[in-house]
């Protein structure tokens, strides 16, 4: 294997001269950078990222914190970072939590991340006090996705607009008993859209006059599967909702498998309105509140990347637009034989 020994031989410098010449650093003639360049991509030479950290405190490496990597909201926003990050020559460094306390617990409350990366994304979680206080001693660029944290960068949509925005759709069509599908607004992951778009949702219906019926909100749990059970039971009710509001698209997948189990039709029987515009959503022509998911990563990722390059750089909260994308599932409601 080629080594900076073998480049320096080459061209007959000294070893501190090519490192300094292949790190682009001050101090190196434009053609003796030329010639060491020439030199590395001739003899197939590729500079070891920890030895590169070890003389220059950098890694290149963006740490990514995500709660499940396996749902497709989270691995569309992970790979528009990922674009972003191997476009300037960084590396991504994923850590997938998995809902699992003890990842969480060592991933923010240990020294992991320390000398490993030089900035960290995390998704769709809110850091507690303790962790935004290690995430501050690590002294390197943080972006926060999906949270409104004030002091820190961060980039994010309306979660409580979007849902008002598919609520509204469906009182302004004339539905008046809307049911709902969300998931828990307290635990492990500390998830913020779910609060955000339950309280969305809640404050329409209050704006309408139209009365909160607890019994027809239900924990969808953000997937298909929890969405298919959830709507099982909102469905068979013998007073069902003439309209369910998913608070993700996969949660309105799921209801509309089980519309159809229950012989349901959609949207004679039952208007059906997610949020996301996920990848399968036009195929099942779902109505839905669109949100750019894949430019949130690559908005993060940029982020840190200027914080990086700029030592005047200050946080900024961004808010990235939604719009409702009506399709057919979610019509006037009819009356009912």
């Amino acid at each position: 294997m080629t080594s900076i020994k073998d480049v320096a031989r080459d061209v007959e410098m000294s070893t501190a001269t090519v490192s300094r010449a292949l790190r682009g650093l001050q101090g190196v003639s434009d053609e003796t950078r030329a010639r060491v360049l020439e030199s590395s991509r001739r003899l197939g030479y590729v500079p070891s990222p920890s030895a590169a950290g070890l003389a220059s405190g950098h890694t290149r490496t963006v740490a990514v914190i995500v709660p499940r990597v396996t749902q497709w909201f989270f691995a569309a926003i992970v790979q528009g970072a990922e674009e972003v990050l191997r476009e300037h020559g960084y590396d991504l460094l994923l850590y997938n939590l998995a809902g699992d306390a003890s990842a969480r617990h060592r991933v923010f409350e240990t020294s992991l991340l320390t000398k490993r990366v030089d900035a960290v994304l995390v998704f769709s979680l809110k850091p507690s006090p303790d962790e935004l206080e290690r995430l501050s001693h690590l002294g390197r660029p943080v972006t926060i996705v999906g949270a409104d944290m004030p002091g820190w960068a961060t980039v994010r949509i309306d979660d409580h607009e979007a849902a008002a925005t598919a609520t509204r759709h469906l009182l302004d069509l004339g539905h008046e008993r809307i049911g709902y599908l969300g998931g828990a607004t307290e635990g492990v992951l500390d998830f913020t859209a779910p609060s955000a778009r339950l309280a969305g949702y809640r404050g329409s219906l209050e704006q309408a006059g139209v009365a909160q019926c607890p019994e027809l909100e239900a924990d969808g749990e953000f997937t298909v599967a929890g969405g298919l059970r959830a709507s099982r039971d909102l469905l068979a009710r013998p007073d069902r909702p003439t309209a369910i509001f998913a608070a993700s698209d996969e949660m309105a997948i799921g209801t509309l498998r089980a519309a159809r189990e229950l012989g349901l039709r959609v949207p004679e029987d039952v208007s059906v309105i997610g949020i996301d515009d996920h990848e399968m959503a036009s195929y099942f022509d779902l109505t839905t509140v669109s949100q750019p998911v894949h430019e949130q990563g690559r908005v993060a990722a940029a982020q840190v990347l200027a914080a990086l390059g700029d030592e005047d750089w200050r946080p900024e909260q961004v808010i990235l637009p939604t719009e409702l994308v009506v399709r057919r599932t979610t019509s006037r409601p009819q009356a009912r034989t």
